[in-house]
C-alpha cells in the first residue's frame, strides 16, 4: 500500500488567505515564473555529459572521473556552440559524500565541484541532474522514509551550491523517476521543490512527469506551486528507429540494423525480416506503417509546446538522440535534425543525447582527443 497523506497536503491543503494576501501570492509567483522563462534562455543548445558522475557504479574512482570527461571536452563542448551542460549524478554516491561530516571534502564532491565551476567558466549554464541507478528509484516508489531521504539529499545538494551563479545553475528534481503512479509522483516533486527552495530560493528547478519523462508524462503534469520552474520532458520517439542494436529494453531492438528514418517500403521489407520473433517484426512494422517523418514529430513536439503555453510555464527537452552503433548516419542524422528543429519551432530548449558515448555528437577514440561528427554537429544547427 501506499501513504502519501503528507505530501498531497503540499498540494492540496491550501492555508485561507485574505484577498490582499492572496493578490501578492499572485504577484509573487508571476514575477517567479518570467524569472524562469528569462533563465529558460540559458538553456537553448545543451549537450548531455553521461557516464561521468552517474551509470558508472560502482567505480567513481578518482582515476574515472578524471579522465571520463576532461577540462579539454568541456572547452570543446563550448567551442561547438553548445550553451549548457546537462551533468548527470548518481544519488547513492552523492549521499554518501554529502552525509559525513568531510564529504563536501570528499574525492566525489570535489571532482563534482571542479566540473560545475568549469562548465561555468567556460561560459556555459549547467543543469545539476540527479541520476540515480536502481534500486534507488524503486524504494521511492514502495517507501515514504526514502522520498524522506530524496528531500534531504536536495536539501543538501541545494545548499552546497547556494553560492554558485542563479542565472546559469539549474537543479532538476530526478531523471526519468519511472514512477507510473502520477498522483505519488507529484507529491514526491512537490516535497523535494519545496527542501530546495529552503536552501536555494533563488535557484531555478528543473521538473518533470512521472515514469520516463516522456510527453506524455509532461501532459499528465499539473504545474507546482512554485513558480520558478522549468519543466522538461524527453523525446526518442519511435524507439524501434532511435534504439535499433540497444541491447536493453524490448528483446527485437538487438536485431534491428540499418533501419531507415523515414521508412519506405522498398526499404523496410527486407530489413522487419531480421527480426526472428512474430511480436517483435509487427512492432517494428507498425514503425514503417505509422509514417514517421518531420511532419509527424513536429505534430508531437507541439503537443509539449501546447501544454506549456497553457499552463503558462516554459519547458525544455532535455534528451533526445539516436544509438549510433548500428544505426545509418544520414537517417540518424536526419531524425536529429528533425527533433532539433521541431523543438526550436515550439520554442523549446533542448540538450541532447549524448556527448561522446553510445548516442554521441563527438566520436571517442582511445589515445586521441574526442573530435566532433561534423553531420551531427550540422544536424544540430552548430558549427565546429
Amino acid at each position: 500500500m501506499r501513504f502519501l497523506p503528507r505530501f498531497f497536503l503540499l498540494l492540496f491543503v491550501i492555508p485561507s488567505l485574505g484577498s490582499g494576501q492572496d493578490a501578492t501570492q499572485s504577484q509573487d509567483r508571476s514575477a517567479d515564473v518570467q524569472k524562469a522563462y528569462a533563465r529558460a534562455r540559458h538553456l537553448k543548445r545543451g549537450i548531455n555529459v553521461s557516464h561521468w558522475f552517474s551509470q558508472h557504479a560502482p567505480d567513481y574512482s578518482a582515476n574515472h572521473l578524471d579522465s571520463e570527461t576532461t577540462d579539454d571536452d568541456l572547452a570543446l563542448i563550448a567551442k561547438m556552440g553548445f550553451d549548457n551542460v546537462r551533468l548527470s549524478v548518481d544519488a547513492t554516491p552523492l549521499e554518501a559524500a554529502l552525509s559525513t561530516p568531510l564529504g563536501h571534502n570528499s574525492e566525489f564532491m570535489s571532482r563534482l565541484d571542479h566540473a560545475v565551476d568549469t562548465i561555468l567558466a567556460d561560459g556555459l549554464a549547467v543543469q545539476i541532474d540527479l541520476h540515480p541507478e536502481e534500486p534507488y528509484k524503486y524504494q521511492l516508489r514502495i517507501s515514504d522514509e526514502a522520498v524522506d531521504r530524496l528531500a534531504g539529499l536536495w536539501r543538501m545538494l541545494a545548499a552546497h551550491y547556494a553560492n554558485r551563479d542563479p542565472e546559469r545553475v539549474f537543479f532538476e528534481i530526478m531523471n526519468e523517476p519511472e514512477e507510473t503512479d502520477p498522483y505519488r509522483w507529484a507529491g514526491i516533486q512537490a516535497r523535494v521543490a519545496a527542501a530546495i527552495r529552503e536552501s536555494a530560493p533563488k535557484y531555478t528547478i528543473i521538473a518533470t512527469g512521472g515514469n520516463w519523462s516522456d510527453i506524455r508524462d509532461l501532459l499528465a503534469q499539473h504545474p507546482l506551486p512554485d513558480g520558478n520552474v522549468i519543466y522538461n520532458f524527453h523525446f526518442y520517439d519511435p524507439h524501434e528507429f532511435t534504439h535499433q542494436g540497444a541491447s536493453w529494453g524490448p528483446n527485437w531492438w538487438i536485431y534491428e540494423h540499418g533501419i531507415p528514418y523515414p521508412p519506405t517500403e522498398s526499404s523496410m521489407k527486407e530489413l522487419i525480416a531480421q527480426i526472428p520473433d512474430a511480436v517483435g517484426r509487427y512492432q517494428v512494422e507498425l514503425y514503417w506503417l505509422d509514417h514517421w517523418d518531420a511532419h509527424r514529430i513536429q505534430l508531437l513536439i507541439d503537443e509539449a509546446a501546447a501544454w506549456g503555453q497553457a499552463n503558462h510555464v516554459p519547458l525544455i527537452c532535455n534528451e533526445f538522440g539516436v544509438y549510433r552503433r548500428v544505426a545509418d548516419p544520414v537517417s540518424r542524422n536526419a531524425w536529429i535534425h528533425d527533433v532539433r528543429t521541431a523543438l526550436e519551432t515550439g520554442g523549446i530548449g533542448w540538450a541532447m543525447w549524448d556527448y561522446h558515448h553510445e548516442f554521441g555528437v563527438a566520436i571517442e577514440e582511445d589515445g586521441r582527443p574526442d573530435r566532433p561528427d561534423p553531420s551531427t554537429v550540422e544536424a544540430l544547427g552548430l558549427t565546429k
